[in-house]
């Protein structure tokens, strides 16, 4: 079974995602045979194979605007589409930390605007990257590949870090945040802000204003504003 599914992705990410798994051999493998043992037990893995690698499908390298970082896919089933936080169109229920995300939206830009659902796909049209920290995980069981996929993911951060230029890093929580070391401070804008989650989200992140700050950045660097409203 094909475990890493990069040939499926048609934009100029495939070039240095292949790169990083063929220059970090050893912890490809590692991650390989992780996937294929928990395969091999039944276990059930989102999100499918084939939606591994779904955040850089939207857009190419030069057209990156906005990252934003989560830890791990969702690990209840019908949920993991391969992006950061999102869920399918057709699931009706909502995770509390997208409501959080919405609700921030809502009061950050003055709007009363009603999400229709929770498929962020718009924004990655748009050129944010939706990147897991971990791009898979066994259902039931949250951060089941963190550390196999940890490699991976610091190499793509440190990747766009060093090959892009005047890029909004949204580091929300204290995972994401830890992640601000692999990124080059003078070149991007860095927001942090305690993660959506019901546990924090009182914490900080209500009012944090990300959005409105994000989109007055990209105006001044002629990048093109998100449109956050679904």
């Amino acid at each position: 079974m094909n475990y890493l599914m990069t040939d499926s992705i048609a934009t100029n990410w495939k070039i240095p995602i292949q790169s990083i798994l063929n220059n970090n051999n050893d912890e490809k493998q590692t991650l390989i045979a992780k996937l294929e043992k928990d395969t091999k037990e039944n276990k059930t893995i989102y999100p499918s194979f084939d939606k591994t690698f779904s955040c850089f499908h939207f857009f190419n390298i030069n057209e990156l605007k906005v990252i934003i970082l989560g830890q791990d896919p969702y690990h209840t089933p019908n949920k993991a589409i391969g992006l950061s936080f999102s869920v399918p169109s057709t699931e009706t229920a909502i995770p509390p930390s997208l409501k959080n995300i919405f609700k921030e939206i809502n009061s950050d830009i003055d709007s009363n605007y009603t999400f229709p659902n929770g498929d962020l796909t718009k924004w990655a049209k748009q050129g944010v990257l939706l990147l897991n920290c971990a791009l898979s995980v066994v259902q039931s069981e949250p951060n089941t590949h963190k550390s196999e996929w940890e490699f991976f993911s610091d190499a793509i951060i440190k990747y766009i870090s060093d090959n892009c230029q005047d890029c909004v890093f949204l580091l929300w929580g204290a995972y994401a945040k830890n992640r601000k070391r692999l990124i080059n401070c003078d070149s991007h804008y860095i927001l942090e802000a305690p993660h959506p989650s019901p546990f924090s989200a009182y914490k900080g992140f209500f009012g944090c204003k990300h959005f409105s700050k994000t989109n007055t950045f990209l105006k001044e660097k002629n990048k093109g504003e998100i449109d956050w409203l679904l």
